[in-house]
């Protein structure tokens, strides 16, 4: 823990214009990322009287070793930093938005030929228009189901879509009306692009201009005595009533806003929106957030706006909030920016708006309430069991950072090794590193370790040599804040993201006993790095080995400790085991090529790039594969020959009749793993 009387900036030396600063620890880690209206008077604060400041505001500043700022010209500009920064460096003590669950969206691929209507959970992707998000996949299966009657638009996959344009045959649903069957030409591509637009008009809120068509639609068909077509018209219209059946009307007809309410208490705050388009609720949302710093209801509200507004998805015209953050001019002018078009920032005082937004914050206390009963005991779970391996393997500290090793093998073919690193308990994905071990004779798992410490640690001093570099710039008289360069920042300059290896773990994990855990600590030792723990987990009685001990450290079966390590090896274990099938499969892939004389890697990856697959190279001829560029005719013959057991195919112009023409359904590289 440091003093933070040995990192403050000298007197006067901060500026009093609106700019964003960051804490890092003595790693260079970013631990919180703030923003100020004036810096000087901001970071003074932090500084001026530290006993007085709320405890977790100390603990961060005891774990920063120091502070740099950036100064921008606008309060909105430093909104906009600020954001990107959470994003990028995800700080530990700065409020972080976690979705209480996945929650599914309606999802139209507007960037397709022929757009797809689909249900979606995950990351929002560029050119696909959402609707959302809902409760349970299955209300949007039954809506989507009524609404393909009137605006049927294709929902198969890409590879069904391309399987029913070669037999050029429709599906099921191309056969009972629920799919206009583009895949087969009934609609051209704008004809289908127009019913994707309609569908999407109607989940925007326009159902009563459809609904009001396909009644007068009804009512000409019946004067007509087409009785068929207008019964088919009555039910489109009743499906249609039955969609809209499932979505409350709590507005008026004309309203766009979400509504945003909170619950929390000291230590947890949970938030709740719902989505109302057209005036009614077209989806709701929940997060659930760790105050780890001292922050109220505008700053909550505040972090809200910007995480969640960022990228993934623009505000509406109006976004109703339970207080209105400090710099609402500010966030207003942002969310605008953002969405191209005037944004309302509002708290509700009276009318059906702030029944609505009571409404919301009942739901947010209970999915608070429900939050809390099922992390009862997470954190202090967490904390035993980082405290029960500090004591069984006598560390000095808990062990908040654990990288846990594993290797994964077939008879020593193909051999690999994953890294996966645990930060206070919980997993760290985007940490997560995998290796191809070289091939050498002779070489064993215990190798293998001691190969992977060795390039992952290796890799560490090298960074840590260049964050040394760089530190040198704090001692800039001119830049006594260290704002340069990020002084003592592990991080690239050319790419401005943190290095790869640029933070030690203070336990390394080995999936083995005595011999992979002697490796790894004698490749740290041939390093010179003496200040990293070392313990093995093996498999049969699950018990601890460190280096040098002959008696292994047995924890309880039912420990947190061991529950924590187990979940780690296994971690490990799976991440290892993915990629050694992936190395594996690729490899199959050209195993048939492997065996053909005088072809080397270059002209195998260029023949499966130019056929796609070893079984459709088998049935091409000698001059289709000759038009590959570096493959002759002459080698087309030969290639052909090799594949076919040695015995050439027809002559020039025509197949071996034993191949045939390769069907639809043909996977890449012709095997299949």
């Amino acid at each position: 823990m440091a003093d933070p009387a040995t990192y403050r900036p000298a007197p006067g030396s901060i500026p009093e214009s609106p700019g964003v600063y960051r804490f890092r620890d003595e790693h260079g880690r970013v631990v919180y990322v703030g923003k100020a209206k004036n810096l000087r008077a901001r970071l003074n604060s932090y500084f001026a009287d530290f006993a007085g400041l709320h405890p977790r505001t100390q603990t961060m500043l005891r774990t920063a070793s120091q502070v740099t700022w950036t100064v921008v010209g606008t309060e909105v500009e430093a909104l906009q930093l600020e954001y990107s920064w959470i994003k990028e460096f995800d700080p530990r003590f700065n409020v972080r938005y976690r979705d209480d669950k996945s929650y599914p969206y309606l999802a139209v691929t507007l960037n397709e030929e022929f757009p797809r209507v689909m249900v979606m959970r995950g990351a929002k992707r560029k050119g696909v228009r959402y609707f959302g998000p809902y409760s349970h996949a299955w209300a949007i299966r039954e809506t989507v189901d009524q609404l393909l009657r009137v605006f049927p638009v294709r929902t198969c996959s890409a590879g069904v879509f391309k399987r029913q344009r070669q037999l050029d045959r429709p599906c099921l649903l191309g056969y009972i009306d629920k799919c206009s069957a583009p895949c087969v030409g009934k609609v051209s591509p704008a004809e289908h692009r127009l019913l994707a637009d309609e569908f999407c008009d109607f989940m925007a809120g326009q159902a009563g201009r459809f609904i009001k068509r396909l009644e007068r639609e009804m009512r000409e068909a019946a004067a007509s005595e087409e009785y068929e077509r207008a019964a088919r018209l009555r039910d489109d219209v009743r499906a249609l009533q039955r969609a809209l059946e499932k979505q409350a009307v709590v507005l008026p007809d004309s309203t766009d806003c979400d509504i945003v309410a909170l619950a929390e208490d000291e230590l947890e705050a949970a938030v709740q929106v719902f989505y109302v388009r057209g005036g009614r609720i077209r989806g709701q949302r929940g997060w659930v957030v760790d105050k780890v710093e001292d922050v109220g209801t505008a700053g909550l509200v505040e972090q809200f706006l910007i995480q969640i507004y960022g990228e993934t998805e623009s505000a509406p015209r109006e976004v109703l909030v339970p207080e209105l953050p400090a710099d609402a001019e500010a966030m207003t002018e942002l969310l605008s920016e953002q969405r191209g078009g005037p944004v309302a920032l509002r708290v509700p005082q009276r009318g059906d708006k702030r029944s609505l937004m009571e409404t919301v914050a009942r739901n947010a206390h209970e999915a608070l309430k429900q939050h809390k009963t099922r992390r009862a005991g997470d954190l202090t779970t967490r904390s035993l069991a980082l405290r029960e391996l500090q004591e069984a393997l006598e560390l000095d500290e808990a062990p908040l950072r654990i990288e846990c090793y594993d290797v994964s093998n077939l008879q020593g073919t193909h051999v690999v090794a994953s890294m996966v690193v645990f930060e206070d308990g919980l997993v760290r994905k985007g940490e997560y590193r995998r290796f191809s071990i070289k091939a050498v004779e002779g070489q064993d798992d215990v190798r293998s370790i001691h190969e992977v410490i060795t390039r992952r640690f290796r890799r560490y001093l090298a960074e840590s040599e260049k964050t040394g570099e760089l530190a040198n710039l704090a001692e800039d008289p001119d830049d006594p804040g260290g704002v340069q360069a990020g002084a003592h920042q592990p991080i690239d300059p050319e790419t401005g993201r943190p290095r790869r290896f640029a933070y030690p773990p203070n336990l390394v994990l080995v999936d083995g006993g005595p011999p992979q855990v002697a490796a790894a600590q004698r490749a740290l030792d041939e390093l010179g790095i003496d200040d990293i723990a070392v313990a093995g987990i093996a498999k049969r009685l699950e018990e601890l080995w460190l280096p040098g001990d002959d008696d292994p450290v047995i924890l309880p079966r039912n420990s947190e400790g061991m529950y924590l390590v187990q979940r780690v090896r296994d971690e490990a274990h799976r991440f290892a085991i993915a990629y050694h099938r992936q190395k594996r499969s690729k490899a199959l892939t050209v195993s048939e090529l492997d065996d053909v004389p005088g072809l080397g890697p270059a002209r195998r990856a260029a023949l499966l790039k130019h056929f796609g697959s070893v079984k459709r190279l088998k049935g091409a001829t000698p001059e289709q594969i000759a038009e590959v560029p570096g493959i002759g005719l002459r080698s087309a013959e030969a290639i052909l020959a090799a594949l076919h057991g040695g015995t050439a195919p027809g002559a020039a112009g025509t197949t071996a009749t034993d191949t045939g023409a390769p069907g639809a359904g043909d996977q890449h590289g012709g095997e299949r793993t």
